[in-house]
């Protein structure tokens, strides 16, 4: 396997690998843009729900569900990547997955599907792929007609690691 190739495997939490060269991942629209995540890091994909506000939780956390007796905070997408906010539509989701031993949401503009591709369309980022932080980009895959970015949960959401606890301690008060 190539380095590039040993980088994705890396990046991408259990890689989701199908056969030696796919990838299984789940694929969704913020912004206009198409992201994927390894679908083995996704628990559920749920409707919309009523979420409720945390008191003095930060602005990336958009309150929090509770999921079969267990309570999960949620945390928007577009505001995490500084894209302009909007309100949820029927198509809006919330992603559910565990990152680094913490279960939480996020919410997405709308949910494409479950895609399997080669891991040998998959490229290294280039600095400037999207709007958002390279640094939690894991590659960019190159589909017929369109580019799909491989989001790093690892990366996206370590900063948040802290703020979560927060969010679950004082919503457990």
């Amino acid at each position: 396997m190539s380095e590039l190739q040993d980088h994705i495997s890396n990046s991408l939490t259990n890689s989701g690998e199908v056969g030696d060269d796919q990838l299984q991942l789940v694929t969704f629209e913020v912004a206009g843009e198409e992201f994927a995540v390894d679908i083995l890091a996704v628990q559920e994909i749920n409707r919309m729900m009523e979420l409720t506000r945390v008191p003095q939780s930060p602005p990336e956390v958009e309150g929090v569900i509770n999921l079969r007796g267990k309570i999960i905070p949620v945390l928007d997408l577009r505001n995490r990547f500084g894209f302009k906010v909007q309100e949820s539509t029927a198509q809006s989701r919330i992603v559910v997955v565990e990152v680094g031993g913490r279960v939480l949401g996020f919410i997405v503009d709308r949910v494409h599907e479950v895609l399997r591709i080669p891991q040998s369309i998959v490229e290294a980022a280039p600095a400037m792929v999207s709007s958002i932080d390279s640094d939690f980009i894991a590659g960019v895959g190159k589909l017929d007609d369109r580019l799909l970015i491989l989001l790093d949960l690892g990366r996206l959401f370590s900063t948040e690691a802290e703020t979560i606890d927060k969010t679950l301690a004082a919503a457990a008060a």
